[in-house]
């Protein structure tokens, strides 16, 4: 059997190499996007800012402006919160929507937490068992910017819920 050159094995040598950086790279670059794909958000980002109410929806968009970039830049993100559950709607036993709260203390005892300490979650789908007293945490597509249902303005965060994430402890 004949043996290649030395040159030609150099150059298979070299291909070989750079075929297995290239796929290390892309292998990389795709486990890094998909880290990125579902950032964990938490209060202490979305509530990081005094937001004063404006007087009426239509004076909103003057009030918009209070919301930081930081913060708008995760409009339309996908996203992890994890709260506390205080139930709005419930079909079939199942919550379908609820406000996701900074703190136990803000659904059951009376302390009105500020508009940037909760988010509105809609459950896509079918919805999900009630759990309350515990930190909770659901994954969806988050929007940033004023709610408002009747002329009131019910929150600044809704989030699009399309599962409960199991937490690891």
């Amino acid at each position: 059997m004949k043996a290649f050159p030395a040159s030609a094995r150099s150059l298979t040598a070299f291909v070989r190499r750079g075929l297995l950086f290239s796929l290390g790279a892309l292998l990389a670059t795709g486990l890094a996007q998909a880290a990125e794909a579902v950032q964990a958000v938490g209060f202490d980002k979305l509530a990081s800012f005094e937001f004063t109410a404006p007087e009426s929806e239509a004076t909103a968009p003057a009030a918009e402006k209070q919301i930081p970039d930081r913060v708008r830049e995760l409009d339309a993100k996908e996203v992890t919160v994890t709260g506390f559950m205080l139930p709005v709607k419930m079909d079939g036993g199942l919550v379908t929507e609820f406000l996701l709260v900074k703190d136990p203390m803000m659904c059951c005892y009376g302390v009105m937490p500020k508009v940037n300490e909760w988010v509105v979650v809609k459950m896509v789908g079918q919805g999900v068992p009630p759990l309350m007293d515990v930190p909770i945490t659901f994954q969806g597509q988050l929007k940033v910017g004023q709610i408002y249902e009747g002329g009131y303005l019910t929150g600044l965060y809704l989030l699009k819920g399309e599962k409960r994430v199991e937490s690891k402890s």
